[in-house]
């Protein structure tokens, strides 16, 4: 039997190579995802001048410039405060529909569950661009179109599988029994409910409705189409500075990427905190 054990170095060696090439991976997709977003910023806080020369500098030389004109261009302001309403409002679309479909998948057995379940994913099978004409129409047949609570409506609906499936998970993974012990001190349903499950569900709440608010900050499709006079940031930036020079695009491209990243390191503490609750 000892002849067939294998030595101990080469398994040690295929360990480290494991190991290295876990983290190599690791550094890799963080690379892919930093870089882009470093570089972005290096050429929105340079001077105009700095953004096509080369070598390319590896710190910004803080020239406020481009970002000064952005910001004064006629529209910024209020695209900025339309994409902030459209955003807040897919998030209580969002999570006041999917909380209580994930607590209901997660508590209940009735006839259609699993088909349901299936249903929720089947709302992204379907491209958007194939669904533009027929919302478009339908928006202006109910005087939805160019509204921002028409565009939030959209936007809910991208976001509400995610929302669905992260709240099935998360009240999945907290015991039905200590609802139980809170009806046999008292409680109602929904008085156990908000007493002891949604504490407990809290970060995974807000995790979700992170997603919500950087889907619906991201895209621009649908604002593209359904809006003309009430446009988000995005949209705003693909119709008014497409052709614009680099150093403003730079600066339109910092100052969507911006709220999203502070926006969700505020609530970082949530988003850790979910995978502790839907791992339970």
């Amino acid at each position: 039997m000892s002849d067939l054990t294998p030595p101990a170095a080469p398994l040690q060696e295929a360990r480290y190579a494991g190991r290295f090439l876990f983290w190599a991976g690791i550094g890799l997709l963080v690379l892919w995802v930093l870089v882009p977003i470093w570089f972005l910023f290096i050429n929105a806080l340079s001077a105009p001048s700095e953004v096509t020369s080369f070598p390319k500098r590896f710190w910004p030389s803080f020239d406020m410039a481009s970002l000064q004109f952005f910001w004064n261009f006629q529209g910024v302001t209020n695209a900025l405060w339309n994409s902030v309403k459209v955003a807040v409002l897919t998030m209580i679309l969002s999570i006041g529909m999917g909380a209580p479909a994930g607590y209901a998948l997660s508590r209940f057995d009735f006839p259609g569950k699993e088909f349901f379940r299936v249903l929720v994913i089947m709302t992204r099978a379907f491209p958007l661009p194939l669904l533009a004409l027929p919302l478009a129409v339908m928006f202006i047949r109910t005087g939805l179109d160019d509204t921002i609570l028409g565009l939030a409506l959209v936007h809910a609906m991208l976001a509400l599988p995610f929302a669905v499936l992260i709240t099935y998970s998360l009240f999945s993974g907290i015991p039905v029994e200590l609802e139980e012990a809170a009806w046999t001190l008292g409680c109602t349903r929904l008085q156990a409910f908000i007493k002891v499950v949604l504490p407990l569900a809290l970060p995974g709440i807000m995790a979700s409705a992170v997603f919500a608010f950087v889907i619906s900050w991201n895209e621009v499709f649908a604002a593209a189409v359904l809006t003309i006079e009430n446009r988000t940031l995005t949209a705003f930036l693909l119709q008014s500075l497409n052709v614009s020079p680099l150093p403003l695009k730079f600066a339109g491209g910092a100052a969507l990427v911006m709220p999203a990243l502070i926006f969700i390191f505020a609530v970082r503490k949530y988003l850790f905190a979910m995978w502790g609750i839907a791992n339970r």
